[in-house]
């Protein structure tokens, strides 16, 4: 996509050229209203700035941004790469306080607020700005606070380790900001929160977002029943969509695949809708949007200018969305309990990737559709043994499994029997969901639960084996990292 010509950036306050940007004990934990669509909101406010409506109304709403500053006094910052686009830190904080004792009850909103974050990502905009990468930080991801002074008590405290959402409480936004730089490596360019009391409205005041399912979506925790098919929702509904995480076993992980749906959604019905191209619609939607914002000094009307400019042709497509990969699901830290503990190799591999400026996604011709499965064959782990004493059997298998996108080991090995006449699949019972996508690709395979067999797969081939199956994902997140384009997760 050809870039258009853009004025010189504005210096930041850091030196560095500045470059316009683009879009619950366990009960109560659940009733915790996890605003995932504070990120989508605070992305789709750049969105529909890209308009590029006119300077005097985009100056009028700057006015409504309140401001904070998240880079407050931080210093031995990581190095800023110039020439490789921008990073911003997009985060949801509770703001249940401000809700209707109705909404409430009707949307199961209970508890008390929470002075944490409920949702961080990372959006990375390219320096040609043809691409915005966008990657979720778990809410209880491990986390090691830097030495700081805590911002409520006055306290002085050394580093100790948290889980990632309670930085903000102990120091908000600059002790989260400075948290996230030193876990990821990113120096973050600006700093964007949303408290969501307005979203609601927002998503009615646009006409609803459509969001597919190809399988029934159901949480009694939240109230969300959705039955296959596509659905416009309103603002209420859309809220119980991006809350919901007791649909099926993924749990926070599945949360956040929907919650970047949701973005990917909501940026396309805000392009389609024609609220960018008129006047009243983009003042209403947009006003409503900023008015829940908290951004840096830097954000302003200077930066939605350059980006209405340059961005013009952005559509959902030009997005990618992921979550940093994670190497141990239940890490156990004294004093505070399970978190999820990022894998060291990949997470850096992911965001040196953004640092350097490459799209996460795999750019490759699409291949023609396989069986629909629930979890993409590039997430599943698998080690290929031969139960026969046909050989190199065990070596095709693992090459067939390869080629349709299961990440087996490469090294076949012989299995404990050589006289198997069922190929079998043995897999440990927490990732049944994976076990049930390889079983797929096996027709009449024997499936077999083994606790604590780990995350991968075993297949034995047996005599019975002929050929792979070629499977898809339904969720369409691919590759390495997991990651899907806008166009794949928003409605055909």
């Amino acid at each position: 996509m050809p870039v258009p010509r853009r004025s010189p950036a504005p210096q930041s306050h850091s030196g560095r050229r500045r470059r316009p940007l683009p879009r619950e004990r366990r009960r109560k934990q659940d009733e915790r209203p996890h605003w995932g669509m504070r990120a989508a909101t605070t992305l789709s406010v750049l969105v529909l700035a890209a308009g590029g409506i006119g300077h005097a109304m985009v100056t009028s709403m700057n006015t409504k941004i309140t401001r904070v500053d998240p880079f407050k006094d931080m210093k031995n910052r990581p190095e800023a790469e110039a020439g490789h686009g921008m990073n911003f830190l997009l985060v949801g904080t509770d703001g249940r306080d401000r809700i209707t004792r109705a909404e409430k009850e009707k949307y199961r909103l209970g508890g008390a607020p929470c002075h944490c974050t409920d949702t961080v990502m990372l959006v990375h905009v390219s320096e040609d700005r043809d691409r915005a990468s966008v990657v979720s930080l778990p809410r209880d991801s491990y986390a090691e606070l830097p030495e700081h002074t805590d911002e409520t008590t006055g306290d002085h405290h050394k580093s100790h380790p948290v889980k990632i959402n309670a930085a903000y409480a102990e120091g908000g936004p600059a002790l989260t900001t400075r948290t996230v730089e030193h876990m990821t490596g990113i120096k973050i360019d600006h700093y964007l929160e949303v408290d969501f009391t307005s979203f609601m409205k927002t998503v009615d005041v646009l006409g609803g977002v459509d969001i597919c399912t190809s399988t029934p979506l159901k949480d009694s925790y939240t109230g969300l029943d959705l039955a296959p098919g596509t659905h416009r929702l309103g603002g209420g509904a859309a809220l119980q969509y991006v809350r919901s995480r007791h649909i099926d076993g993924a749990s926070d992980l599945g949360r956040m695949q929907r919650q970047q749906r949701f973005l990917a959604a909501f940026i396309a019905r805000a392009t389609d809708s024609g609220a960018l191209l008129n006047p009243v619609k983009f003042r209403e939607v947009a006003g409503t949007l900023l008015g829940s914002v908290r951004a840096d000094s830097g954000f302003g009307t200077a930066e939605m200018l350059a980006l209405g400019q340059a961005m013009r042709g952005f559509t959902p497509a030009s997005s990618e969305f992921t979550s940093v990969p994670i190497g141990q699901m239940s890490f156990q830290v004294k004093g505070i309990g399970s978190t999820l503990k990022w894998d060291g190799p990949k997470s850096k591999k992911l965001f040196q990737t953004l640092r350097e400026d490459r799209p996460l996604a795999v750019q490759r011709p699409r291949k023609a559709r396989g069986k629909p499965v629930e979890v993409s064959p590039q997430q599943i782990k698998v080690r290929v043994d031969n139960g026969t004493r046909t050989a190199g059997l065990g070596k095709r298998v693992d090459a067939a499994l390869r080629a349709t996108g299961f990440r087996t080991t490469g090294t076949p090995g012989n299995g404990a029997r050589r006289d198997l006449t069922r190929t079998l699949v043995t897999y440990d019972p927490r990732w049944d969901r994976s076990a049930q996508s390889l079983a797929a690709a096996l027709p009449g395979c024997e499936l077999k639960a083994v606790k604590g067999q780990g995350r991968t797969m075993r297949v034995t081939a047996g005599a019975d084996y002929r050929a792979v199956t070629r499977v898809q994902a339904q969720d369409a997140y691919q590759g390495e990292f997991g990651v899907a384009t806008g166009d794949q997760v928003v409605c055909p």
